[in-house]
Parts: C-alpha cells; structure tokens; sequence
C-alpha cells in the first residue's frame, strides 16, 4: 500500500486558498476505519465553504479538508472495530455521532460539527473516520452513485419520509433541480406522491417530467404560487422542500396546503427567513429547519434505493484534480448532483 496520498486542503477562504497537497497516508487508530475513497459527492455548502468561508472553523488552526459525502472501500481497521471488516463497502455520515433521535447540540450552543468543515472532510484518496460516522454503501449504486446519498438524499429523506410521514396521494412540491430537489422527486415517487416542480428553466422542467414529475411550473412564465393552486385545485402542496430561503419562504407559505409541512434547507436567498404570520397560523403550517439528519436515517435511505432499483441523478463527473471545474458546474446549477471520482 502506498505511504503517500493527495488531498485537497484550504488554508483560508478563497479559491487561491485551496491547494491539492501529497501528504502521509493517515492511519486508524482505535475504534477508527481507514477508506480509499472511490468517489465524493459536493454540495452547495462545500463552494460555500471554499469561496466564502462559511462553516470554516474559527480560528482556523490547521488546513481543512473539505466535502462529507464519500463512497469508499475499508481498507484498514483500529484496534476494537467491530462494525466493519477490511473490504466493506461504507459511505460516510454528515454528523458525527449523531446515530439516532433528536442529535447533538444545545439552546445556547446548537451542532456546529459537519465533516469538510469543523470536522476534517473527505477531497483525499484515503480517510480516516470513526466506525460509527459510517455505514454500509448500497449494494446497487457505483461508487459515485452512492456517493450521493450522505447529504442531499438524506435531507430528502428526513423532509419527506423521517419527519413528514409522507403518505401515498399527497403533494410534494419541489423548488428546483439541484441534489436535493431531486431525491425528494425520487422518494416523492417511491411513496406514491403527486409531484410539482418548479424551475426558470422548460429544458429542465422536462427532464424532470422524464424522470417522473407531474407537473412542471416555470417561475420566470408564470406565478408558480397561483399554478401551485391550480393544479391542486386550491388544496395546495403538502409538503414543500423550501431550498431557495430568505424572503421566498413567503410564496411557499401561501402555496403550502392546510396542515402542509415545510421544511427549510436552501440558503440561496439568505439566512433570514421571512413570510406572512397570517398564512402560517390560518393553515397551521409545520415549518421546520433541517441539518441534512442522523445515521439510523441514512441506513433506512440506503435500503430504500436498494430495494426500489432507483439511481441517484448525476449531471457530472470529474477527476480529483478538477476540483476547481467541479465547483464551478455546482455554480452553474446543475440537473442533479455533481461527484469527483477518486479511483
């Protein structure tokens, strides 16, 4: 096996700040796994964190290693491992520890632990992680495929199935076509749903209606809030994956059904949020923040796409090296998730 290894490191926020090193293969200690990355998945956080600096730690006192969505095969184990073996197929948790119920954190000082940000992440041909921010990768996806789940998939799945108990005949409104947007089209359809999408683009809105979507809405065409009614025939959209943030949360609002669910992950728009009081107390809407979700979560989301047969919707590919031209597709917006292939 080789000693050495390439990882992508930040040293502050900023493109010029992100350099691909060769550093020592790191190795497990106890109660730890070492993964040869095969593929890792990137999220909007991620160029968040790179360009921006938000999630970065502070101070920073060491470079970071950024991204937390991996595929991987173990390719060695600490003393005292005892939920994997040498060749297991693993993808990684978003949070550490956070292995099931309401997770880690307080009033005064909410979970700020992420991988590929406070908590070292996963741009490097090996890593080193706990056995318990693990678990065992889906025996029908590749590599990149399974890659995608840690993050976007598992936020779809603690909106629509953990938390909103999707029931078959309800409606699912999606904003968008990135990651996330379209594991909730795919878990939307597992569960017998009705969906709407909603995007500035009709190329997109009919890929989406390929994949399955119901009915597709152009924002830039038309009120996608007076649409929503329409289709609905005024009952309005059970649960709504509000990815956009800030101010929008108020269309969202006034689309949502009586009793609807919407859950806030995008940031696109801003951190503050923002709507009217009136339509959230006169339909009694749940709204409900979310960090991507736990470990017993992402298991249940492995199985699912297991036993449904479905895969995860990749727009591209890109080697290690073109990290920099990776991130600059997720910035163009892209039909579904964007990895970088290690192996």
């Amino acid at each position: 096996m080789t000693t050495t290894m390439r990882r992508w490191q930040l040293t502050a926020a900023g493109r010029e700040n992100l350099k691909l090193a060769e550093v020592p293969v790191p190795q497990p200690g106890p109660g730890e796994i070492l993964i040869k990355v095969f593929a890792a998945s990137l999220n909007y956080r991620d160029k968040l964190l790179i360009d921006d600096g938000f999630g970065l730690p502070d101070p920073l006192t060491e470079p970071v290693v950024p991204a937390s969505d991996l595929s991987g095969i173990v390719a060695g184990v600490g003393d005292g491992v005892t939920r994997f073996a040498v060749g297991d197929s693993v993808i990684s948790t978003f949070i550490p520890d956070w292995i099931d119920g309401d997770g880690p954190g307080t009033a005064r000082e909410p979970n700020g632990r992420t991988l590929g940000g406070t908590v070292q992440g996963v741009l490097a041909e090996y890593v080193v992680l706990h056995e318990d921010w693990a678990v065992r990768g889906p025996a029908t996806l590749t590599h990149s495929e399974a890659s995608t789940l840690p993050c976007a998939g598992l936020t779809a799945w603690m909106a629509l199935v953990e938390r909103g108990q999707l029931r078959a005949g309800q409606t699912v409104l999606i904003l968008g076509t990135g990651g996330v947007s379209l594991f909730g089209l795919q878990i939307g359809l597992m569960h017998g749903a009705e969906i709407i999408v909603v995007s500035g683009d009709d190329k997109k809105l009919a890929r989406a209606s390929e994949r399955g979507a119901h009915h597709g809405i152009n924002r830039k065409k038309e009120n996608w809030v007076a649409a929503v009614h329409r289709l609905t025939r005024d009952h309005g959209a059970d649960h709504i994956l509000e990815t956009v943030g800030g101010a929008h949360l108020g269309k969202s609002l006034e689309a949502a059904a009586v009793a609807g669910r919407i859950s806030l992950i995008g940031i696109l728009e801003g951190l503050d949020v923002s709507g009217s009081f009136g339509a959230f107390a006169r339909k009694r809407l749940i709204v409900e923040g979310l960090q991507v979700g736990h470990r017993r979560g992402l298991e249940d989301l492995v199985r699912a796409y297991d036993v449904s047969g479905v895969k995860p919707i990749i727009e591209a590919s890109y080697t290690l090296a073109e990290l920099n031209a990776a991130l600059d597709h997720l910035d163009r917006g892209p039909f579904g998730k964007v990895v970088v292939e290690l192996a």
